[in-house]
């Protein structure tokens, strides 16, 4: 068996804009290729885009997080006893940096769906470990990334609605995300706080980008002629602006949906 990834990337030049691609495998499950390329070394990093990303089963279990998830089941009445081993919580640690990782390429690629599927199940992932991790290190390890994995899952959410230029519903993907980072507790952590600032700037400029790119509503349009009307001095048919204005915003303010 030839194992030698040179042919591989000699049909594969290097370059910025095209090192990420999507294969089938011999086994015929979807993977994503990266080409890397490090102080003149060439090579490949490859993960499964379903399941995990490494391909593997633990415990017999698509995730180690599935696995812990039914000892957890298993055990009605005692779930208060339920405790995660230092060993046990870094496996669980690996799964979801390894998770992380495939989530990032994913963004990358604008495989929405895929990412909101990752960033659902590494959320559960910090949820167990924060509530049964035996060890207090273990139990807070990953808690100073949500700002970061509540941003990328609802601007996921978000980039699906503007594909479709649902601009109100990309908007209230956003806005979603804000109050979902103003109801995280704060910490104090360097980490924490980085990640928050940057999660809501991102936001805003999610944000501006949207607006401009909307197609202005009657509203607007009506705003726009107003302050025309009245710039030209054309006071009577300003006031008329100004009426049909007022009777928009309360035909909005009555609207149940």
């Amino acid at each position: 068996m030839n194992e030698d990834i040179g042919p591989i990337l000699e049909h594969w030049p290097y370059g910025e804009d095209a090192n990420v691609r999507k294969i089938v495998g011999t086994d015929g499950a979807e993977k994503i290729q990266i080409r890397l390329m490090m102080e003149g070394l060439h090579g490949l990093l490859q993960f499964n885009c379903d399941g995990r990303p490494d391909g593997k089963l633990p415990h017999g279990r698509p995730f180690a997080l599935d696995h812990y998830e039914e000892r957890l089941r298993s055990h009605p009445g005692h779930s208060g006893r339920f405790q995660l081993t230092r060993g046990q919580a870094a496996e669980l640690l690996e799964e979801s940096s390894i998770t992380y990782q495939r989530y990032v390429i994913l963004l990358q690629m604008e495989d929405f769906h895929r990412v909101i599927r990752d960033t659902m199940r590494n959320m559960r992932l910090f949820r167990f470990l924060h509530a049964h991790a035996a060890d207090g290190e273990d139990r807070n390890q990953l808690e100073k990334w949500w700002p970061y994995i509540l941003r990328i899952h609802h601007v996921a959410h978000a980039m699906l609605r503007l594909r479709e230029e649902d601009f109100d519903g990309t908007l209230s993907a956003v806005e979603q995300a804000r109050r979902e980072l103003d109801s995280l507790a704060p910490q104090e952590d360097e980490v924490f706080d980085v990640e928050m600032k940057r999660s809501r700037n991102a936001l805003d400029e999610l944000e501006k980008a949207v607006e401009a790119r909307r197609p202005p509503s009657e509203m607007d349009l009506l705003e726009r002629e107003k302050k025309e009307a009245v710039r030209q001095e054309d006071y009577q048919r300003a006031a008329r602006l100004r009426d049909r204005i007022e009777e928009l915003k309360g035909r909005n303010e009555s609207d149940p949906a």
